[in-house]
């Protein structure tokens, strides 16, 4: 079960306004998970519209009844059924914090994996593959108009879940995710490790990694003793990735513990995290970087930066600790 990190992500959401649009086939089926989720937003301070297309047959009727009784700090928006349900919800308001679309999947890209995180420019760049990919084809005309939402500045971020049960809250309180995010205004932010609370997020972070066996786990209690050893990359003040501090010798840093949150793989944290860190280190006089992998990942991501691969002898007592490592340096 992914960990809740309640009190971090509030003071992100607390006062904003959250739009959440579902289908009516989907709040048939998920009705009391989105209950139960729409509750916990609003115990957080979050001002939440629900958008839905629930017809007035008399069998529908007790769900409008719940629906008023149980979410009073919601607003409840029905939709007639002759018009475009994600048009109508995507110019209902001048500006909004947060779409969500509660679908039957999250979007997922040409080879079938989960897209995490992704800006309007790749959506637009792989718009012809997201036809059916959510299991919704009116769902693709949204798409474009969810980028112009965007970019014209109405609106910061767009989530695309799959409906169930605590969705929306692992998408908005975990470092996961539970679907898409589409956004292009992420504030990045790099420093040291603040706060015993901050040591847990990083350790949550490098366990996701542990069954991959490319990287160690480091406990809460070694980060904490490491704590000024220990660097993170904040996206809107929420910790995603990590590195750690090893110093060889009086030019010589290693980048030891780089792991980026699962939901913002491929969104070039990873290069922000290593530049942001290769620049704090070359201020404090380090001019040699290496690090050791067998990430896949960080592999092809350090040669994209101007790594060279190993072996180098000068480092040979470093490279016999992990000799099945392949080591990379780059001299600035």
């Amino acid at each position: 079960m992914p960990k809740l990190h309640i009190e971090e992500y509030t003071r992100a959401l607390a006062g904003k306004s959250v739009f959440i649009a579902c289908r009516e086939g989907i709040l048939r089926d998920h009705f009391h998970d989105i209950i139960a989720d729409l509750k916990f937003l609003n115990r957080q301070g979050v001002r939440t519209t629900l958008f839905h297309n629930m017809s007035n047959r008399f069998s529908n009727q007790k769900h409008f009844r719940e629906l008023s009784s149980r979410l009073p700090e919601t607003r409840i928006v029905k939709i007639l059924p002759d018009l475009d349900f994600y048009h109508f919800v995507l110019d209902f308001h001048d500006h909004v914090y947060k779409f969500i679309f509660l679908e039957r999947k999250y979007l997922i890209d040409r080879k079938g994996i989960k897209i995490n995180a992704i800006n309007t420019r790749r959506v637009r760049d792989a718009f012809g593959g997201y036809a059916d990919l959510i299991a919704n084809v009116n769902f693709k005309g949204a798409l474009e108009k969810i980028c112009r939402k965007i970019d014209t500045g109405h609106c910061d971020r767009v989530h695309i879940l799959p409906a169930g049960k605590r969705t929306i809250k692992y998408e908005l309180f975990t470092i996961e995710g539970s679907g898409t995010l589409i956004a292009n205004n992420f504030e990045e932010a790099f420093g040291v490790v603040a706060n015993r609370r901050e040591t847990e997020i990083i350790s949550g972070i490098l366990n996701m990694y542990k069954h991959e066996a490319y990287l160690k786990p480091r406990s809460v209690e070694y980060i904490q003793k490491k704590r000024d050893s220990f660097f993170v990359t904040k996206i809107d003040g929420i910790i995603v990735g990590c590195v750690e501090k090893k110093k060889i010798d009086t030019e010589t840093i290693e980048l030891g513990a780089v792991a980026i949150s699962t939901k913002f793989i491929n969104q070039r944290v990873g290069v922000f995290t290593i530049n942001a860190f290769v620049d704090q280190m070359a201020r404090e006089g380090y001019r040699r970087f290496i690090s050791l992998t067998n990430s896949p990942q960080l592999k092809k991501l350090y040669t994209h930066l101007g790594f060279s691969k190993g072996p180098f002898p000068q480092y040979g007592k470093r490279q016999n600790q992990s000799p099945e490592v392949t080591m990379y340096l780059k001299e600035i």
